[in-house]
């Protein structure tokens, strides 16, 4: 099967398309993407360091068994990955959370910054 990667904004539904991958990053929060089943689906979220805080954050997770996590992880910089495969039609929110992590001598907020969007298969 081929497979193009394709930033969510161009993503068509366009029928007897072969299966493309669904690229995703931090400026994706709040979107709803269409998805078809067959496509993966690739979230790539950036950390940063500022002011002696490392924001991180956590590995994406799906709500749905429609889409399955098939890869993904954090990184020291505070990146995370993810990589799902749609397995059947149906809506799904793929979430994260990006949290502080501070140097020694420095002070969080204590705030959780969510990231997440809403996949819709058809």
């Amino acid at each position: 099967m081929a497979s193009a990667a394709t930033p969510a904004a161009a993503h068509s539904q366009a029928p007897h398309q072969t299966a493309v991958h669904v690229v995703l990053t931090n400026a994706d929060n709040g979107r709803t993407v269409p998805a078809r089943t067959g496509d993966d689906i690739d979230v790539t979220l950036t950390g940063y360091r500022e002011d002696g805080l490392t924001y991180s954050w956590s590995r994406p997770v799906s709500d749905s068994t429609g889409l399955r996590r098939t890869a993904g992880g954090t990184n020291p910089r505070g990146g995370a990955t993810a990589r799902f495969h749609v397995e059947k039609d149906g809506v799904a929110t793929l979430s994260a959370g990006r949290h502080c992590r501070p140097d020694a001598g420095h002070l969080c907020p204590l705030v959780v910054t969510p990231w997440k969007v809403r996949v819709e298969v058809k």
